[in-house]
C-alpha cells in the first residue's frame, strides 16, 4: 500500500508539465511505472489512483490468517500471485513495445544472484517479477530462470536512467527517507536495519559517481510519514487516499522552487541533490532531514520500491530521437 506516495508524486509532476522520456522501475515502482509509461496523462492517475484505493478489497491479497498460514506451510510465501497477474493483465499493456513512453524494470535472478533489466516483450511477467516480494509472493519463472522483487539489486535505479541517456531524474520513493535508523531491539528489526544501511550506501555512492550535468530530483513524500521498517499492514487500505494527495501537495510546492536548469549545489531538504556532492553528502543523515536518499519501504520484508522518470540527452541521445529504443 506504500507505493500509492508514488502515484501522487506522479499526478503532481505531469501537472507541473513534467512528461518523462524514459521511466525505469523497481518492486511496486514497476507497477506504477508501466501503468504511467502507458498513459502519461491524469487520467492514468486516477485509475492508479483508484487501483491502489480498492486493492485491499480485491482478491490480490486475499485470505485469513489460517489460509495463509497454510499456503506458507505447502508453498513457502504468503499468497499466489494469480490474482495480481490477472490485475497487472487488465491494466497494463502485454509487451514493453506497445508502450509510448520507453519503460525498463528489474528484478533479481536467484541462479544468478544478479540483476536483470527488462526492457522487450512480455510486460507483465517482468513487472510480476519485479514485484515478487520474497515471503509475500512466489518467485516468477522467465525463460529458465527464477526472479524475485528488484528493490534486492537496485533499489533506487537512477544509475539505470543516467545510462539510457538522462540528464534530468525525478526520483519517486515509498516513504520512508525521512526515518532515522537506530539499532534494532528485535532480530528482524536488526536484519531491516541492515537491509537499509546497505540500500541507503548503494544509493550514495550511485550519486557520488554521476556525470557532470546530470541533475537529480529525489521528490517528497509530505509531512507525517510513518512508514514502518516492517509493514505488517501491507494490505489495509487505511489513508491511501490521504497519502497519495499528501505526496502530490508536498511534490506541487516542490517542484515550483526547484531549479530545473544545471545540477546546484550540497543538497538541502527537499532541494536537488548534486552529482558533484561527496558520498556522504549524498546519503545524508535521517535524523538531520536530508533529502539525498531515495528507495525505501514495501510489503513485508522491507523492499525498496522506487520510480525513476527521466528526461533524456536530447535529440540522437541515447533516450531521445534516432537513440536506440528512443521514443521522443
Amino acid at each position: 500500500m506504500l507505493g500509492a506516495a508514488e502515484v501522487g508524486m506522479l499526478g503532481a509532476l505531469l501537472e507541473a508539465g513534467c512528461r518523462p522520456d524514459l521511466v525505469v522501475g523497481t518492486s511496486v515502482g514497476a507497477i506504477n511505472g508501466a501503468a504511467v509509461a502507458a498513459d502519461p496523462t491524469a487520467g492514468a492517475i486516477e485509475k492508479l489512483a483508484e487501483l491502489w484505493s480498492d486493492l485491499g478489497s480485491s482478491d490480490v491479497f486475499a485470505g485469513g490468517p489460517a489460509k495463509r498460514l497454510a499456503t506458507v506451510v505447502q508453498h513457502g510465501y504468503l499468497h499466489s500471485n494469480a490474482p495480481l497477474r490477472r490485475m497487472l493483465q487488465a491494466h497494463l499493456a502485454a509487451t514493453f513495445e506497445e508502450l509510448p513512453v520507453r519503460f525498463q524494470c528489474v528484478a533479481a535472478s536467484i541462479e544468478r544472484a544478479s540483476a536483470r533489466w527488462f526492457a522487450q516483450g512480455p510486460l507483465v511477467d517482468a513487472v510480476l517479477a519485479s514485484c515478487a516480494v520474497p515471503a509475500l509472493l512466489p518467485p516468477v519463472k522467465i525463460g529458465g530462470e527464477h526472479y524475485v522483487d528488484g528493490g534486492l539489486v537496485e533499489s533506487t535505479p537512477v544509475g539505470r536512467a543516467v545510462a539510457l541517456g538522462a540528464r534530468t531524474v525525478y526520483v519517486l520513493h515509498v516513504g520512508r527517507i525521512e526515518r532515522p535508523l537506530r539499532p534494532g531491539r528485535w532480530p528482524w528489526e536488526a536484519g531491516l536495519v541492515a537491509f537499509e544501511i546497505a540500500r541507503r550506501r548503494g544509493f550514495a555512492d550511485a550519486m557520488a559517481a554521476l556525470p557532470e550535468g546530470v541533475t537529480v530530483h529525489v521528490l517528497p513524500v509530505g509531512d507525517g510519514n510513518d512508514t514502518p521498517l516492517l509493514g505488517l499492514r501491507y494490505r489495509s487500505p487505511s489513508g491511501v487516499r490521504r497519502r497519495i494527495e499528501r505526496a502530490r501537495q508536498a511534490t506541487a510546492e516542490y517542484l515550483e522552487r526547484a531549479p530545473t536548469g544545471a545540477p546546484n549545489g550540497p543538497p538541502a531538504p527537499q532541494s536537488p541533490v548534486s552529482p558533484a556532492a561527496d558520498a556522504s553528502e549524498s546519503n545524508g543523515s535521517e535524523s538531520n532531514g536530508s533529502r539525498a536518499d531515495a528507495g525505501g519501504a514495501g510489503g513485508t520484508t522491507g523492499r525498496a520500491s522506487t520510480t525513476a522518470t527521466a528526461r533524456s540527452a536530447g535529440p540522437g541521445g541515447p533516450g531521445g530521437p534516432g537513440g536506440p529504443g528512443g521514443t521522443r
